[in-house]
């Protein structure tokens, strides 16, 4: 110690008792970190931590009884931890540095203070610990101040293209300004041809009317509201998720009819839209078969399929039920797919689609055991509800007419089919067949068609092409969005009709409409294999789209391990090393193991926009891990598995019966404050030039001021980047709209920047893609937005907004 410095005891009161806080505070920290960094160090990870704690119980010890050394090591500390800091996340990566640095800065403040207080020590030190405190104090705040601007973000501008490829709607008429398919198109394309608000204006966008739909709040089962509302005319029609629909005036949001089926289930309740079929407009019928209706009711009818397996009729124009159609205006659907258990195990989340006189939708199939509901593909005649084909997986035709017992656990279609009136093929994207993660037993129908991109004949059903993105799917990569048309060039640089899927992998495949042969290139790529769960049988290899990006698909290793502070990001780190990974494809296996991305995705069922004037396709996706493990009926003694309804994930065992098996483990990968363990952003929203098959800009997507640690609203904008579902609405006038963040907003990108030019705070959040028309009174454009609460919030609500322009005075 220094000669003039006086002894430690001679301190005042309040360096006293900043040193008892600081003496607490780190000897807690250094407990934590010795416990949990010699479990690391076990596991054959980072030795930082167990060396940081021993290292603060050593500052804890100089500071008392030598407190000049106690400073010159406590800066030693900080240097060398901001130095590993930098070493292990390679640069200057705000939300990777964050809680390597917080904690080890915030004890470092605290040993300035006791220092500066010390009045034992040489005035000289106490001035240099008071400066590198306040500097210290300001590099905190302004780091809490960074959490408010985004980052990880992506501008690429070069990657647009000069020459796009530009194209209309082949499916509709140039004149016909409707939005008649959830994503306004048969397409899928999701882009509204308007440009009324635009980049100069939308910050003036303000609430024009507000429709309560009056769907079910609280209660078991009351559902996601998921729902994009069509628009006909001067009409809009839309449902609860059980069912309940309205014919709402475009104008003013008054309804005009509504019509309750009194639709209740116990599993998977949403209704995403519903059907609109026209006798006058359908070219499908000759003048003949049109003028044989001479019915004045139902000649333009909504066609809706509930919750609890029906397909329903109604007059668009009174909500009437239409008693020509089935059972006097209704069809059981659960004919011949087997024990549905009264619905709790099949029903429809497809639209349905439109298709001259036909009417198309899959359902989704519990999928956890051998005897699920058949997941029979059908359509049906619009104008009598007659079965017109079914296409059953597990019949050597490929499809089956009639309603008898179709092949049980067939891989079902539960995402929103395509039409091409063209080519005269219906598009589908199935899942893998039960049970989802286990499938030593699978049948031939299975490995075939599941997890699959799949061409039907319209009029027939029968199978045009099949192309699996997923082989013997273990993982629940089934494809859970439309396939979107769009015409792009393929490796020989010529121009072909062309089908965009998302994937779960984060991963685009592009194919060819015609033949189902990739467009853009995709590799067959060996995975791993080993250790899998008892007779399994993995495929060696999975293809791997190459030449379109992906989004969010990155190979995790321990150090990009996240958390809001070093304790919960150790812990993450605990559970990385304690989990099997080999990264995407990792095995199924009776141990731990990380499934990244998980079943959520990546890419969900919001699907993608594409600007049909520049060629850029937007997507929204979802970066979650989840870790499992396989369980035998031992295994899982002494906890629930149950049949009668699916439990929620994290923390449960999911029936799985299947082989040696009777369910997963499965919990989301996140720490104790249930955020997740992967370092953020955690769900973006990435622009994609079609043309040159790259990525323009990526920014992530919502804030944490709705939710937060331990599920607690921080109240803070912060835009850490939450996962999404729902879907973006892109215009002509350059804007991309989205609201299906964790918090309660709908917002507004510049589609060339990604930069956020307008937000609007909703009562809840939002699951459903945004609706954009112009009206046919008043030639005003409208924004629509069904607010019924963010995915998994417990905020619900029953609201559908309209945004748009002021009135001129």
């Amino acid at each position: 110690m220094d000669i003039k410095e006086k002894r430690p005891g001679r301190r005042s009161g309040l360096s006293l008792v900043l040193s008892i806080i600081f003496a607490l505070l780190t000897l807690a920290t250094a407990i934590a970190i010795i416990i949990g960094g010699g479990k690391l160090i076990s596991l054959g990870g980072s030795a930082y931590y167990l060396i940081a704690g021993i290292a603060y119980i050593v500052l804890v010890a100089l500071y008392f009884k030598k407190p000049s050394a106690g400073f010159w090591f406590s800066c030693a500390i900080f240097l060398l931890t901001i130095i590993w800091a930098l070493a292990e996340v390679g640069g200057l990566n705000y939300w990777d540095l964050l809680p390597r640095l917080v904690v080890p800065a915030l004890l470092f403040l605290l040993s300035l203070l006791v220092t500066a207080t010390d009045k034992g020590l040489l005035q000289k030190r106490r001035r240099l610990s008071g400066g590198l405190s306040l500097v210290v104090f300001v590099a905190l705040l302004a780091t809490l101040v960074g959490g408010f601007f985004p980052h990880n973000t992506i501008y690429n501008p070069e990657a647009i293209s000069t020459d796009p490829l530009k194209q209309s709607d082949a499916n509709a008429s140039k004149a016909d300004q409707d939005w008649r398919y959830i994503s306004r198109n048969a397409s899928g394309t999701r882009f509204a041809p308007f440009d009324q608000v635009n980049a100069d204006n939308v910050k003036d966008l303000q609430v024009a009317w507000t429709y309560h739909t009056g769907r079910r709040l609280t209660g078991n089962a009351a559902g996601v509201d998921e729902n994009t509302p069509i628009q006909i005319g001067s009409s809009l029609y839309t449902c609860t998720p059980e069912n309940k629909i309205a014919a709402v005036d475009a104008d003013t949001g008054k309804p005009i009819w509504t019509f309750d089926p009194h639709a209740h289930t116990y599993e998977h309740v949403t209704c995403r839209s519903v059907g609109y079929y026209d006798y006058d407009r359908d070219d499908t019928l000759t003048a003949d078969q049109k003028a044989a209706y001479t019915d004045t009711s139902c000649r333009q009818r909504i066609i809706v399929t509930t919750v609890d397996a029906r397909l329903i009729a109604l007059d668009a124009h009174t909500g009437e039920m239409c008693q020509n159609f089935g059972q006097k205006g209704t069809v059981d659907l659960q004919l011949g797919l087997g024990d549905t258990a009264n619905s709790r195990r099949y029903h429809p989340t497809s639209v349905p689609l439109i298709m001259g006189h036909l009417t198309v939708f899959g359902a989704w199939i519990r999928d956890v055991t051998e005897d699920e509901p058949s997941g029979a593909l059908r359509a049906y005649d619009v104008r009598d509800g007659s079965l017109v084909w079914a296409w059953d997986v597990g019949n050597t035709e490929g499809a089956k007419q009639g309603s008898d017992h179709y092949t049980l656990s067939t891989p079902n279609v539960w995402a929103i089919p395509t039409f091409d009136k063209d080519l005269g093929q219906l598009y589908v994207s199935t899942g893998n067949g039960p049970t989802d993660y286990w499938g030593g037993d699978r049948n031939k129908a299975k490995e075939t068609f599941g997890s699959s991109v799949i061409a039907l004949d319209v009029n027939t059903g029968k199978t045009k092409w099949v192309y699996q993105t997923v082989h013997h799917d273990i993982w629940d990569y089934d494809l859970p969005s439309q396939p979107v048309m769009y015409n792009m060039k393929n490796e020989q640089g010529e121009v072909v009709p062309a089908l965009i899927q998302t994937t779960k992998m984060g991963e685009f495949f592009v194919l060819d409409r015609r033949t189902g042969k990739p467009v853009s290139k995709v590799e067959e790529r060996p995975v791993p294999t080993s250790p899998a769960a008892k007779d399994e049988h993995l495929s060696p290899t999975q293809p791997f789209s190459v030449d379109m990006p992906t989004i969010g698909l990155e190979h995790l290793n321990e150090r990009k391990m996240w958390g809001v502070s070093m304790f919960d990001q150790l812990y993450c780190r605990i559970l990385f090393k304690s989990a099997l990974y080999s990264g995407i494809f990792q095995p199924n296996s009776e141990q731990t193991y990380l499934e990244f991305p998980a079943t959520m995705g990546g890419m969900n069922w919001g699907g993608v926009s594409i600007d049909e004037t520049s060629g850029i396709l937007y997507v929204n996706d979802i970066r979650m891990g989840m870790l499992m493990s396989m369980k035998t009926k031992e295994q899982a003694k002494g906890q629930t598995v149950s049949l009668n309804e699916v439990p929620q994930w994290a923390g449960t065992i999911r029936p799985q019966i299947g082989g040696p098996y009777v369910g997963t483990r499965m919990d989301n990968f996140s720490s104790f404050l249930q955020v997740p363990c992967q370092h953020p952003p955690f769900g973006t929203m990435t622009a994609i030039d079609l043309n040159s098959k790259k990525i323009v800009w990526q920014v992530p997507m919502g804030t944490v001021e709705d939710t937060g640690p331990l599920g607690i609203k921080t109240h803070m904008a912060m835009p850490v980047g939450m996962p999404t579902l729902g879907g973006p609405t892109s215009t002509k006038s350059g804007l991309v709209f989205f609201a299906g963040t964790q918090d309660n907003y709908l917002r507004a990108l510049d589609s060339k920047t990604g930069k956020e030019v307008w937000k609007a705070r909703l009562p809840v959040g939002a699951t459903a893609s945004p609706l954009i028309y112009q009206s046919a009174k008043s030639g005003k454009e409208y924004i629509v937005i069904s607010a019924g609460g963010a995915a998994h919030s417990p905020d619900v609500g029953d609201y559908l907004i309209a945004y748009a322009l002021p009135d001129k005075a």
